[in-house]
């Protein structure tokens, strides 16, 4: 993944008479498009159809534009916030050689009056002020985003459609458990491969049968259960295979590889740090624990001051994962440096200091696992499977 986010990139021989520095405002039915143009104070705005090719040509009509006025355009500089269009525009312009900066939409300085004035227009200004300062070296203005590259994409698209599949599941028993318990009946497991045996044998407790419709309605639930269950395999097989294979093809299969070798940690957890996580680049441990929401939110004003708890600012599926990685790392990796760490700190505490512990707990270990993928220092007492 090519960093787009790059600061010293971004301000390197920055020519304001040669440059072309644009704000994308993106809605399904119509797209706003903010440009300042050299020689020319004033921002102008243009009203695009929501698709490539068209703001392509745009772009090109502006160039030639400004190079008729004797201003030849030799960079152009796009921003828009990252959102629901994901980054196939960004992949898209810099293909035709446009710089690209996906910015973060919650880093946008905002107006924080109760009732605030939003168009497409003032959105779109306040995108290209927003770039421009961030373009003049101001400190965290913003944040901008990572471009990943397709292949990337593509590659994350197996564990997040088994996350969706293993949710539809827990849905599906969940709805035939409620159905169950009206009836009065416990203990079906629909999981089970003799799941059609267990219901046809189901009876109420007066020794009746089930009622047909919610038979019917049972047995229609078990067809999309089996279904998932089905894909939920498919998926799996397509996600092991990168462990299965002699050799990896890539630096994120190796670092998949190396971290399910790891005692506690799965194929499923290995995918997850590194197609989310580890296949970006971070400048310290503190940016890795920032972008998985893992860092404090202090709060200080006057004399008062206390913590928030943790920002939960970052991506949701590794933070998730990595405070579920914690609990099984204490069972499987008990003689690790980081289990004895927690041991000593919580002792025989339980309840809220132990939950609190353990987001502490995972922060670290998401730290020593991110060490030992990028460099191979194993944690500290940690062992791995035969």
């Amino acid at each position: 993944m090519r960093p787009t986010g790059n600061m010293a990139l971004s301000t390197a021989a920055l020519d304001y008479d040669s440059t072309m520095i644009g704000a994308l405002e993106l809605s399904s039915k119509k797209w706003v498009f903010a440009v300042q143009l050299p020689g020319v104070k004033k921002h102008s705005r243009h009203v695009v159809e929501p698709n490539g090719p068209a703001l392509a040509e745009l772009i090109e009509r502006l160039k030639s534009r400004s190079a008729a006025a004797g201003r030849v355009i030799a960079r152009v500089i796009i921003t828009h916030e990252a959102g629901r269009d994901g980054f196939w525009l960004a992949r898209f312009l810099e293909r035709r050689g446009v710089e690209v900066h996906v910015m973060q939409s919650s880093s946008l300085p905002v107006d924080r009056r109760a009732r605030r004035a939003t168009t497409d227009v003032i959105d779109v200004e306040m995108l290209l002020r927003t770039l421009m300062a961030w373009l003049r070296g101001e400190p965290r203005v913003c944040s901008m985003v990572p471009v990943p590259s397709e292949a990337d994409e593509e590659a994350r698209r197996a564990h997040r459609e088994r996350e969706d599949l293993i949710g539809a599941r827990r849905s599906l028993l969940n709805k035939i458990d409620g159905i169950l318990a009206t009836l009065g009946i416990e203990g079906y497991r629909a999981l089970r491969r003799d799941r059609r045996v267990q219901l046809a044998d189901l009876r109420q407790p007066d020794g009746a049968p089930l009622p047909l419709a919610a038979l019917a309605r049972i047995e229609r639930l078990l067809d999309r259960l089996e279904l998932a269950m089905t894909q939920i395999k498919a998926v799996e097989k397509t996600r092991d295979a990168v462990v299965v294979k002699p050799a990896p093809q890539n630096d994120n299969e190796r670092m998949i590889r190396n971290l399910s070798g790891v005692r506690g940690v799965g194929v499923e957890s290995a995918t997850v740090l590194v197609r989310e996580a580890f296949c970006r680049e971070f400048a310290n441990r503190r940016s890795l624990g920032a972008y998985a929401g893992l860092a404090g939110t202090p709060f200080a004003s006057g004399g008062m001051q206390r913590e928030q708890g943790i920002s939960k600012d970052g991506n949701h599926r590794l933070r998730a994962l990595v405070v579920e990685l914690a609990w099984f790392w204490l069972r499987y990796q008990p003689d690790s440096a980081l289990t004895k760490w927690f041991r000593e700190r919580v002792s025989v505490a339980i309840g809220r200091v132990a939950k609190i512990m353990i987001v502490a707990l995972a922060r670290k270990l998401l730290i020593a696992l991110w060490c030992f993928a990028k460099d191979g220092v194993i944690p500290e007492g940690a062992a791995m499977k035969a």
